[in-house]
């Protein structure tokens, strides 16, 4: 069964809207100028940083509005009370958008390092306090997502399509080759992964069994199995695979 590609889709789909609307000269250099401006930022105000009609700017201005990069209100600058219709103003939104072909998840890798750190005990290294947090995070993932789904006794085939539907919105880029066994033909965490195999990819490895266990799948298990320009694990049937999908065929 074929991964649900939704999630993941709508994001990237939103993110690169935001970048486009950025495309236009005029347009883009308003954006900076009201970033940095550190306040709201009138039409006239706008018009005047790049040159432009106060008409034609009101629509780049409301371009970057419908693309989630400024918000608009209405408000009399400088908190003066005048007469008549308080003006339109603009200030950045706090979206943050990244575009990455094929998809990148540095944040998340950086974030479990983080957790390593602070959580490390006296008897683990650094490397060994690594590899738990990112057990422990898949886990939490996969917990959440059987909480949610509820779905019952998992075995090969549902747990994996269980975990496509999860791993898709990482990035990770499933391909179901058989059954039970799933390729991830992408790697979220490259570049680093190559800077870092051992560490990176044990990360990685705990992390995907994290997930299975969460999810409780059973008969599958995370292994590494490096191919050029993919990621280092495969999601494959484990040494009871057989005896839990006659379970699950039942």
């Amino acid at each position: 069964m074929a991964s649900d590609p939704t999630p993941q889709a709508d994001a990237a789909d939103s993110a690169i809207d935001s970048v486009s609307a950025l495309n236009e000269d005029s347009r883009r250099r308003m954006f900076t100028f009201i970033r940095r401006a550190h306040r709201a930022v009138t039409r006239d105000e706008a018009a005047a940083s790049v040159g432009i009609s106060r008409k034609l700017a009101a629509f780049h201005l409301d371009k970057l509005v419908d693309a989630g990069l400024l918000r608009a209100r209405y408000e009399t600058p400088g908190g003066i009370r005048k007469v008549g219709r308080q003006p339109k103003v603009y200030e950045p939104t706090d979206a943050q958008i990244t575009v990455n072909i094929p998809d990148r998840r540095h944040e998340l890798l950086a974030d479990l390092l983080l957790d390593a750190v602070l959580t490390e005990s006296a008897d683990e290294n650094a490397a060994q306090a690594a590899v738990r947090a990112a057990e422990q995070r898949g886990r939490r993932m996969g917990e959440a997502v059987r909480d949610e789904s509820r779905p019952g006794r998992l075995g090969p085939e549902r747990g994996l399509t269980a975990c496509e539907r999860l791993l898709d919105q990482y990035g990770y880029e499933p391909v179901r080759e058989t059954p039970t066994l799933l390729r991830l033909r992408n790697c979220p965490f490259h570049p680093l992964a190559a800077k870092a195999p051992d560490l990176v990819c044990g990360m990685n490895q705990a992390f995907l069994s994290g997930c299975l266990d969460g999810l409780q799948v059973n008969g599958v298990q995370a292994v590494l199995a490096p191919e050029p320009g993919e990621c280092c694990v495969r999601l494959g049937p484990s040494d009871t695979g057989h005896d839990d999908q006659a379970a699950e065929d039942e």
